[in-house]
């Protein structure tokens, strides 16, 4: 049960914000056809006329929910060297991102996962996927196979997000030394799918 936020005055930039962050959470949990625009509302703290108002549909606010608050991509400044250590970083507790960006690449992680069978979102989260981190990864990558090689690295990212979320599976509460570890061997295993393989 995801608690309500109190009802307030917002300005619309405050309104729409509202109702996206409720839209992810509710996205992150249920699959899209289980989650109405009025619960969404409710949790925001607005009237679900306004949900329409400022997205105009449910594919369009759930399409919302795939993208970053300020539209940067999944890569967020990582270049080809650092990539690996990035996507690692994303399930670290004590990594160098802003407050709140870590969970929301998550969120939208648990967003895939949970409507990748729908029939309305799944061709939104496809072109989303293809657009928003295939194309992205694989651009900064060298040689051949690189969507390939980025795809099998979003593989990795969606088992991080299974296993952290969805089974519960907490790799994250450990002592700094156990931390630093986890970090090494995730960071690993993401340069294992995005290196090019040897001939």
């Amino acid at each position: 049960m995801i608690p309500p936020v109190p009802s307030r005055h917002r300005n619309a930039v405050a309104t729409r914000q509202a109702i996206l962050a409720s839209a992810r959470k509710h996205f992150a949990r249920e699959n899209y056809e289980n989650v109405g625009l009025r619960e969404i509302a409710g949790h925001a703290g607005v009237d679900p006329a306004l949900v329409s108002r400022y997205f105009g549909s449910k594919e369009a606010l759930f399409r919302e929910t795939l993208r970053d608050d300020d539209e940067k991509d999944i890569m967020d400044g990582a270049t080809r060297e650092t990539l690996a250590r990035h996507f690692a970083q994303l399930f670290l507790e004590k990594d160098d991102a802003p407050p709140g960006e870590r969970d929301i690449h998550i969120e939208r992680i648990l967003i895939l996962l949970h409507s990748i069978g729908s029939p309305k979102a799944g061709q939104i989260i496809h072109n989303a996927v293809q657009a928003d981190i295939l194309d992205p990864v694989s651009q900064e990558l060298e040689g051949e196979d690189r969507e390939m090689r980025a795809a099998m690295a979003l593989a990795v990212l969606m088992g991080m997000g299974i296993m952290h979320n969805m089974l519960s599976i907490d790799t994250l509460e450990c002592t700094p030394e156990e931390d630093a570890r986890f970090e090494k061997r995730l960071t690993r295993i993401f340069a294992a799918a995005l290196e090019p393989m040897d001939d």
